[in-house]
């Protein structure tokens, strides 16, 4: 009877270990990467009152079982559904991780490491990638330096945001490309300016610079000179002026001087004449110029609306040297409208004393504007003369007579002196101007690296030969296909920095912050374009490399599937900054829990090596953005509660009835 009552309480207790595990499923239902457990009951021992017997051949007697009465049951095991895999839930951090796959994140809390599936992660104020319930690191592997590759070795505190990771080092450019047509007929190339191009370029500490060429046509079909013209700052300043050098050749160079000579027959532009030299006077070109161009003051000095002629010209040649004066008479009839609008005189009518017109000074003091007439004294006709030069801004005007007649038009008439502006040559009331031997031609001869020479004919044409020196390379493309045929012989030319130079003052500058650019001209055509080219320089070569880049500063961190976390930069870089290292077990139910969703190892999951192993190598891989959920079946722990609990009512039944039987054996006495 006892053993009944002990059998009763044994199923009690192994039903409420059970009823513990289901509430503890039920409890983190919602848990990260919770793993369900179960429960699996066992017999306890048995008392064995007879034991069994064989038959008896010689009896003829049949064998007997033996005679046990068990004495309840135990919770045989606990079992954790490790190997199943919790439901996805979508968060979009980047650090929240998931391992599809029988792997297990590794984390140290400083001392020892743990397992865990539990992908929810951070970056600590320290850059380490660290587990966000706990703060423990995520454990995995570095990057070897010298390769820039994983190093598979004993696994450390992935530390992905320290200092060094948050920006990425500048390169200087070395590499350059030329690609497009260059059209023949492109009038850009033909100008003495050339066809522009240019390049963006950085030096070794991350400063970005514009660099200048310009490719302009030879006498010869097909042949190009390509010079370097300037090299600019991010401010557009010309390192020229910047660091204080003669030229910008002292600071880099693009091919080697050449001097180029051209023979051309020009004649005189329209309007220039041509002045023999004689014993006493040299050759000289003059141009028939207006009075803008003649004198030096004329804009500032004219009065508007008046037209201006030479009083009396000569018919002889009457010459002029700089800074000389000449009276010029200035006459003629401003409407009202025009003294209205152009000075904004205010017109009065006055029935007593005739139209008027007055100024205001800006001072507060007003004059009265009038013609002169027969009436006034020589004192009242001064003032009005006075007052008319102010008016219209003026002084230095003689001669000075004005009228106005009934609709207001008033009619000047003055004297007023102007100042040569250059040698010139006056007459019968034109004025020629004498202009240097280039304009005379339409040359630009202030370009220092051009010298002209001149053979004049009588009548002006002349054979000019220019001399031309260029800092740069010569272009050759094939006339008949139209494709790049060489470039100084090459299909390459270097701008090539100088490490020191001296500037002008005699100081050293240091230029070694700077590579040497190779500009690659073979992907360059000459084809027809309709006389438009779309040569273009691109900085790096055709597959990127050499471009340079300035200092990157980081932009993001981004975890491949294989585990491996790479940082982004500003400046298009790309840097591996570790990869997040898993632990596998052949035995992972043997795995101990360490509550916050942690695990240990054990002798009967298998030691964990230290170094642990590729996620993919099991053919897993991790997912970004997305946590594993707890895999506890919620209609499963509910249909185990309801067995769990008739099973405890069952037992509870055991020790009911065997307390009666009990209580009946005792009431025999009575």
């Amino acid at each position: 009877m006892m053993r009944a009552l002990y059998s009763g309480v044994s199923g009690l207790k192994t039903h409420q270990t059970k009823m513990d595990v289901i509430g503890n499923n039920i409890a983190n239902v919602n848990t990260t990467a919770y793993k369900s457990q179960s429960v699996t009951f066992s017999e306890l021992m048995y008392q064995t009152t007879q034991t069994a017997s064989g038959p008896n051949a010689a009896t003829g007697t049949a064998g007997k079982n033996a005679k046990q009465i068990g004495l309840g049951s135990v919770s045989g095991a606990i079992s954790t559904a490790i190997t199943t895999p919790g439901s996805s839930q979508t968060t979009g951090n980047p650090f929240d991780l998931k391992i599809t796959g029988d792997s297990f994140f590794i984390v140290n809390n400083g001392k020892d490491n743990y397992f865990t599936r539990d992908g929810s992660f951070y970056v600590d104020a320290a850059g380490n990638l660290a587990t966000t319930s706990t703060g423990y690191n995520v454990m995995g592997w570095g990057v070897e330096e010298a390769t820039g590759t994983i190093k598979q070795d004993v696994v450390q505190p992935l530390r992905i945001m320290s200092p060094e990771n948050m920006t990425y080092p500048p390169e200087a450019t070395s590499k350059a490309y030329v690609s497009g047509i260059l059209d023949k007929n492109d009038t850009n190339a033909a100008s003495s300016a050339g066809k522009t191009i240019s390049v963006s370029i950085f030096d070794g500490l991350g400063y970005a610079y514009t660099a200048k060429f310009a490719i302009k046509n030879t006498e010869a079909e097909g042949v190009y000179t390509v010079e370097m013209t300037d090299i600019l700052n991010a401010k557009n300043e010309s390192l020229k002026s910047v660091y204080k050098v003669g030229s910008i050749n002292d600071i880099a160079t693009f091919g080697q001087d050449q001097v180029v000579t051209t023979t051309t027959l020009y004649s005189l532009l329209d309007g220039v004449t041509y002045r023999e030299a004689t014993a006493t006077d040299p050759e000289a070109y003059f141009k028939k110029t207006g009075f803008s161009e003649t004198f030096s003051d004329y804009d500032t000095k004219k009065v508007a609306g008046i037209k201006y002629e030479v009083p009396n010209p000569s018919s002889t040649v009457v010459e002029y040297h700089p800074g000389e004066t000449i009276t010029l008479r200035g006459s003629g009839t401003l409407s009202k409208s025009d003294l209205e609008e152009a000075f904004q005189f205010i017109y009065v009518k006055d029935q007593t004393n005739g139209d008027y017109y007055y100024y205001d000074d800006g001072n507060g003091k007003t004059y009265t504007l009038r013609g002169v007439d027969s009436t006034m004294t020589a004192a009242q006709q001064q003032q009005v003369f006075q007052d008319w030069q102010k008016a219209l801004g003026k002084t230095g005007l003689a001669n000075f007579t004005v009228s106005m007649d009934p609709d207001a038009n008033v009619t000047f008439s003055f004297d007023q002196d102007f100042t040569f502006d250059g040698e010139t040559q006056l007459e019968s009331g034109t004025f020629t101007k004498q202009i240097s031997q280039g304009e005379a031609y339409g040359l630009d001869t202030n370009n220092s690296n051009i010298q002209y020479s001149f053979m004049v004919a009588p009548d002006g044409q002349a054979q000019v030969t220019s001399t031309e020196t260029i800092s740069g390379n010569t272009l050759i493309f094939d006339t008949g296909t139209g494709e790049f045929k060489s470039i100084n012989g090459a299909d390459s030319a270097v701008l090539d920095f100088a490490a020191m130079t001296t500037n002008l003052v005699g100081e050293n500058v240091d230029l070694s912050h700077f590579s040497d650019v190779d500009i690659d001209f073979s992907k360059a055509s000459m084809f027809n374009n309709n006389g438009t080219s779309t040569i273009a320089m691109v900085s790096g070569d055709d597959k990127g490399l050499g471009s340079g880049r300035k200092l990157g500063e980081l932009s993001g961190v981004s975890i491949q599937n294989n585990g491996m976390i790479y940082a982004s930069y500003d400046n298009g870089q790309t840097r591996l900054l570790g990869q997040i290292a898993v632990a596998s077990f052949a035995n992972a139910s043997g795995l101990q829990k360490e509550g916050d969703n942690l695990y240990s190892a054990t002798l009967n999951s298998g030691e964990f090596d230290g170094i642990g192993v590729d996620v993919t190598a099991g053919g897993g891989y991790i997912s970004t953005g997305v946590l594993e959920m707890s895999n506890v079946d919620l209609s499963a722990e509910f249909t185990e509660m309801i067995t769990t609990q008739r099973g405890f009512q069952a037992n509870s039944r055991i020790i009911t009835v065997s307390d009666t039987l009990l209580e009946e054996l005792v009431n025999l006495k009575r």
